[in-house]
């Protein structure tokens, strides 16, 4: 990844708008702000929150609140807790993520 033409700056994300997600069970609540190619995101996850599809892209994942299950296509699953992260190129690994709890993320990609 190539971080380029980006000015530095900060970023209040209280004051980011909010996009609603659903997801096949539960909502996911997107904060996000684009730097060129890069997407980074305060994402909120409900509890009961199940993904509707097999991600492909590259993520950079910090859990934040919460706790994060993640389920790679060939069966793998991972469990995050606040303070843990992954990472995954993009058309890697697809995966998809849920939480029976609820999660709050910081994700770059």
């Amino acid at each position: 990844m190539q971080m380029t033409d980006i000015p530095f700056g900060t970023t209040d994300w209280s004051t980011v708008e909010v996009t609603e997600h659903r997801g096949a069970t539960g909502m996911a609540r997107w904060r996000t702000r684009n730097f060129g190619s890069i997407r980074v995101r305060l994402v909120e996850y409900s509890p009961g929150y199940l993904a509707d599809h097999w991600c492909s892209k590259g993520h950079i994942l910090l859990c934040l609140e919460g706790e994060l299950h993640t389920e790679l296509a060939d069966g793998r699953r991972f469990v995050l807790a606040p303070g843990m992260s992954y990472q995954v190129a993009d058309n890697a690994e697809p995966h998809r993520s849920f939480t029976h709890t609820g999660a709050k993320l910081f994700i770059v990609d």
